[in-house]
């Protein structure tokens, strides 16, 4: 007689056997196992284990922690430098550059640094004249020096003041604006005068609620008659922007002198963004053409934009950041050979575990998944202690020192994607193990 089939019925859930309460396991699924193991049962049995066995998971993690935390630092270091230097040269624009004695852009050489430091002379004020005259691509050009100095005022002294010897076209150069009274004139600059104007953190120090116009500060021990306050335009990364006095340039080397240890630089901008590169290329010609340069001859000056000197600090951070994270592998690396140590501890402390799995139709994939999860959760966990405790330094460093600390998200994505991938890799050949686990001898554990 020919068998019928029988109907179709649904997988009825299998209770798992009673005669399991008091062994350890009854908590492998609420009332009813599934076969296949759902990715929340595996996070669930993996954080249940991360609770249980608190010192060894800690231990377990130290060094995904300390790898994590060490890699944000340096790239929230890093950042934040990258922004300390994109907004202290912001000042230039799209279309401002610098003419200065010596700078470095690129890599460091000792031996070119001294060569430019013997060769190169000082910018003087009648270079300045001669390109001014005669700069058809450069809408405005400004001469400045700068050096800290203390200013007083009725008995109260304030040191680590920035004095600025400008030129009249250089707020406007800088984008610095008015709030009270008025910035050096042309006639002041050519004349000497003993005028300064001055930034927020003065006026706040020295005449908070007073009109400071018409008052005489002494900067290192000279008089001058306060003419304009600037308006406030707050810090970056705790340096302050209004720490600042201002003079025309010419009593700054009336008082100061001029030499090589001067600084003075060339501030111009072009005529539009699109004529920046011609703009400087116009300025390094008439500068060649006053200091009787030939063409085989060097610069004995450098020119630079914001963008230029931008470019070549982010490359080098670049490089730090590759180091560090280099340096940080080896962390990870370490961090993972433990975590593979302690899941294939703990694949033989849970042997009859997979055995009762298999028993009630687990699949290899389910245990593999399973203990593939717990491994990178595992790992994930570190990971996520290293990004909080990467922050608090991060938040402290910046708020106590004059260090920039910035801390990008990518970071946070890529500690936590590192310290995931450092669990699954490392987790690979735990898992397998228990996968392939015989289920009767499994079961016969103890």
């Amino acid at each position: 007689m020919k068998r019928l089939p029988l109907p179709a019925r649904p997988l009825a859930p299998v209770r798992i056997n009673e005669s399991l309460a008091g062994t350890g396991y009854e908590n492998l699924g609420k009332r009813y196992y599934r076969p296949t193991a759902s990715f929340l049962e595996s996070a669930r049995i993996a954080f249940d284990s991360l609770s249980k066995s608190k010192l060894r998971s800690f231990l377990t993690l130290l060094g995904i922690i300390l790898a994590t935390t060490t890699l944000i630092v340096v790239l929230s270091f890093v950042n934040g430098m990258n922004l300390y230097i994109a907004n202290k040269f912001s000042d230039m624009g799209s279309d401002g550059f610098k003419v200065v004695r010596i700078a470095f852009i690129g890599n460091w050489d000792p031996k070119k640094f001294l060569e430019m430091d013997r060769r190169n002379p000082q910018i003087r004020p009648e270079e300045y004249d001669f390109i001014r005259e005669r700069a058809h691509l450069v809408g405005a050009i400004g001469m400045e020096s700068s050096r800290p100095v203390t200013i007083s005022y009725n008995g109260e002294t304030m040191q680590q003041v920035d004095l600025n010897g400008i030129t009249e076209t250089i707020p406007a150069i800088d984008d610095i604006e008015v709030a009270h009274g008025r910035t050096p004139s042309e006639t002041e600059v050519r004349r000497h005068m003993p005028v300064v104007f001055i930034g927020d953190d003065v006026n706040q120090k020295f005449f908070a609620g007073l009109d400071p116009i018409g008052k005489k500060i002494s900067v290192d021990g000279v008089q001058y008659e306060i003419i304009g306050v600037a308006k406030a335009k707050g810090s970056v990364f705790g340096q302050s922007r209004d720490k600042f006095v201002a003079i025309p340039i010419y009593s700054y080397f009336k008082t100061y002198g001029l030499n090589l240890n001067t600084h003075v630089a060339l501030f111009a901008k072009a005529v539009d963004p699109a004529h920046l590169e011609e703009a400087q290329d116009e300025v390094r010609t008439l500068l060649r053409a006053y200091r009787h340069l030939t063409p085989r001859d060097d610069d004995t000056f450098s020119v630079f934009s914001s963008d230029t000197l931008t470019s070549a600090w982010q490359s080098l951070t670049g490089a730090i950041a590759g180091m560090a994270f280099g340096v940080v592998s080896v962390f990870l690396v370490v961090g993972g050979i433990v975590i593979m140590n302690i899941m294939l501890a703990v694949v033989t402390e849970r042997t009859r575990e997979i055995g009762i799995r298999k028993s009630l139709g687990a699949r290899r994939r389910d245990i593999l998944n399973q203990f593939l999860v717990e491994s990178a959760i595992l790992s994930m966990t570190g990971g996520l202690i290293g990004v909080i405790i990467a922050l608090i330094v991060t938040i402290v460093v910046r708020e106590n020192t004059p260090l920039p600390m910035e801390m990008p998200l990518s970071s946070v994505a890529l500690g936590v994607g590192l310290s995931a991938g450092v669990g699954l890799f490392f987790g690979i050949y735990p898992a397998r193990q228990a996968a392939k686990l015989n289920p009767i001898v499994a079961l016969q554990s103890d």
